[in-house]
């Protein structure tokens, strides 16, 4: 895969600018066109009705108005300076199954990772679950809390074995060419059962060019599999980790938690996940 266009959802939230901001630097450094996709939470909340009237309804729509009339001009800016080929789009229509529309014409998504205390980062239930699934496309996902650069110089691979992370790996391999430091990391479950998936898989990268190391995360008693991994990205000072979304059905990661979700809950470093 070339990411030869990049697709960015930007919104009215906090962190919408600095996603706009890695997406403008992962498409200068490889040449990509870039497709901002606008979409915001269409639900209503706490309409004020009078004699049948929605007062609500008509500020909120003159407030929306504004706020995609600015997040526009932002855009076109921003792009200018970086000097990136790119495109707004504001497509009508409910917001999760628009985005996956778009986001199938696109090599890779930037999207962001849900914040609980930023009321304009809502745009759908499950909108970042169901764009990753539902687009088929690999997507690197921006933690909303602390500082997030677009250099992939220390990169982690989580590798399972499974057919999710499989797919991101490959996904993975125009973005991590430049790495200066890739590690495949495997976690060791049972102590009489050790394959060397690790070395096999940095074997692989190696005819792509690719130079990586491999490591086994000892498990730990009681300890979920995504907190390790948490951890490990804070011990390694990781710029990107690349993992599988969703190896387990989704309803039941949603119920039982699981390593997606801890990820999407709690991550400070971007994840390129893929399903």
């Amino acid at each position: 895969m070339n990411c030869k266009t990049l697709l960015v959802h930007l919104d009215d939230s906090a962190r919408s600018a600095a996603r706009l901001d890695y997406a403008l630097e992962t498409a200068a450094r490889h040449d990509a066109h870039l497709i901002c996709v606008y979409a915001v939470c269409e639900a209503p909340a706490d309409p004020l009705l009078m004699d049948g009237e929605d007062i609500w309804s008509r500020s909120r729509e003159a407030q929306r108005s504004a706020n995609k009339t600015n997040a526009h001009a932002r855009f076109v800016a921003a792009a200018a300076r970086a000097g990136v080929s790119a495109e707004w789009r504001a497509p009508d229509g409910a917001p999760t199954p628009t985005a996956i529309m778009h986001a199938r014409h696109a090599d890779l998504l930037i999207l962001g990772q849900d914040d609980p205390d930023d009321r304009n980062a809502f745009v759908a239930r499950h909108f970042l679950d169901d764009v990753i699934i539902g687009s088929g496309r690999p997507a690197i996902v921006l933690p909303y809390a602390g500082a997030v650069h677009s250099r992939m110089d220390s990169v982690m691979i989580a590798w399972d074995g499974g057919r999710e992370s499989a797919r991101a790996a490959m996904d993975a391999l125009p973005l991590i060419r430049r790495a200066s430091f890739v590690t495949v990391v495997t976690m060791e479950r049972d102590a009489h059962h050790r394959e060397p998936a690790g070395i096999d898989v940095a074997a692989w990268l190696q005819r792509h060019g690719i130079e990586a190391g491999f490591a086994a995360i000892p498990g730990i008693s009681n300890a979920h599999t995504g907190t390790t991994l948490l951890n490990t990205l804070a011990d390694r000072h990781i710029d990107l980790l690349v993992m599988g979304a969703y190896g387990h059905a989704r309803a039941q990661e949603r119920i039982l938690g699981g390593v997606t979700r801890t990820l999407l809950q709690s991550m400070t470093t971007p994840v390129l996940m893929s399903h």
